[in-house]
């Protein structure tokens, strides 16, 4: 990977800089909260590739304050956690929430809470979870029952994190929990989790917030050929990734075809839930893109990921880019092209856009690749910002090396490395690059 060249150009004022974690991955004490769709998933042999659990994790509900001083020491302007709906169901769940927003708020560092990523309590799993409507109305009273205890003290919300990776790799491809594998006939799982938005959202904004946002994860879909059928293939998948969680929450429609295979009685009164009112910046998680093609006959893997070739697509090997430890190709531009694509497909429906997450997985504290990939993806961001896209934040995924879902502990992201031995916390290489970087964008 090519070496970093000089200093980041300078963001607007305001900008803000922020790092990234989720309960489930870091969180542990796992005896003080409800079971979690990703206890009993991770308790099935072989889903987990190193046989691991979250029950430790990072024993961040323990370590929360020497955590919190990571940001602080990093000169993050923000921390984006996430609160686990399992624990909020458990007596006194809340009450570590909010000791970690003071502790935040004590050290002039900004909390951004997710409310939904992805650990959905075992008991509304087993009433039908996400496949059943009831699970969007049980998601907007939690979300009013968090807001009424922290809403004096945050400001800024995120909803759901990537509901359409939930929706493929839980319920399509049965690769994350709950593990189902219904393909298509995961769709209901999509507009479940969008109402569960527009809900939470009305909710959130009868306790006071003013602040609320999405974490949708994008790419650009790249055809693997000119073949007609390769990209037919590829503007399906397209949909499927960039459209089919964008457009409901932008312009109150499903892309055409959509809306007719969801859920409910009246899916147009659904649509104005969804997408009335319900957003005051829309974020975005990045990682790589995506090059799509013709289904093929026999199942493939890919990124760990086993694809059925009952497809109506096969996505294939992007070559010529370096990669990170998950195979992922690394192409800063593409985040440029993403961000501008936006810009150009929704126009002024479009709310201003807050990376949500970026980030990469690489071995070592001495991770240069790793500070490679910030440096190019930030230079990424700002010829975004040149072109005109209103991007008001940029937060790194990851904080911490941490559990990572069906992967165990194989694979790092952290800008803080992690020994889950001991839960010593060693500030890598690539930490004390963007500690320099923050303080030069504020000289």
């Amino acid at each position: 990977m090519a070496a970093t060249s000089g200093a980041l150009p300078s963001f607007p004022p305001g900008f803000l800089w922020g790092v990234a974690t989720s309960a489930h991955q870091i969180e542990g004490a796992v005896d003080r909260r409800a079971p979690s769709v990703w206890d009993a998933f991770g308790a099935e042999p072989g889903r987990i590739k190193d046989g691991s659990t979250a029950a430790v994790a990072c024993d961040h509900v323990a370590r929360y304050q020497e955590d919190v001083a990571l940001v602080r020491e990093l000169g993050a302007d923000a921390y984006r956690f996430s609160v686990s709906w399992p624990r909020v169901l458990a007596p006194g769940g809340l009450d570590f929430y909010d000791r970690l927003v003071d502790e935040l708020c004590a050290q002039g560092v900004r909390p951004v809470p997710t409310l939904f990523h992805w650990d959905l309590p075992a008991s509304l799993e087993a009433a039908g979870g996400w496949l059943e409507r009831d699970t969007a109305a049980r998601f907007a009273e939690y979300a009013a029952t968090v807001a009424a205890r922290l809403g004096d003290r945050v400001q800024k919300w995120i909803t759901l994190n990537e509901p359409a990776e939930h929706t493929l790799l839980g319920h399509a491809l049965g690769e994350h929990a709950p593990g189902k594998k219904l393909l298509f006939d995961a769709l209901p799982v999509a507009h479940h989790q969008l109402l569960a938005h527009g809900l939470a959202a009305r909710a959130l904004r009868a306790a006071g917030a003013c602040d609320i946002g999405i974490a949708n994860s994008h790419g650009p879909t790249w055809p693997a050929s000119d073949d007609p059928a390769d990209t037919a293939a590829a503007d399906l998948y397209d949909v499927i990734l960039n459209r089919l969680f964008a457009d409901p929450l932008l312009l109150g429609e499903y892309p055409d075809g959509f809306a007719e295979l969801m859920p409910g009685a009246d899916v147009a009164a659904d649509l104005r839930v969804i997408s009335d009112s319900t957003l005051d910046w829309y974020g975005i998680n990045f990682y790589q893109p995506t090059k799509v093609g013709a289904p093929g006959t026999t199942d493939t893997e890919f990124s760990g990921l086993t694809l059925p070739a009952e497809l109506p697509f096969s996505v294939r090997e992007i070559a010529g880019y370096p990669t990170t430890d998950f195979g992922w190709p690394v192409v800063p531009d593409a985040l440029t092209s993403l961000l501008t694509g936006f810009r150009d497909r929704y126009g002024d429906r479009l709310p201003p856009l807050v990376v949500t997450e970026n980030g990469c997985a690489y071995e070592g504290l001495d991770d240069r690749e790793r500070i490679a990939y910030l440096d190019g993806h930030l230079r990424a961001l700002h010829r975004a910002l040149e072109a005109g896209v209103d991007v008001r934040g940029y937060f790194v995924w990851s904080l911490l090396d941490n559990f990572e879902w069906a992967e165990g502990y194989t694979k790092r992201f952290g800008l803080v490395h992690v020994d889950f031995d001991t839960q010593v916390r060693t500030p890598k290489a690539s930490y004390g690059w963007l500690r320099d970087a923050l303080r030069a964008q504020r000289a």
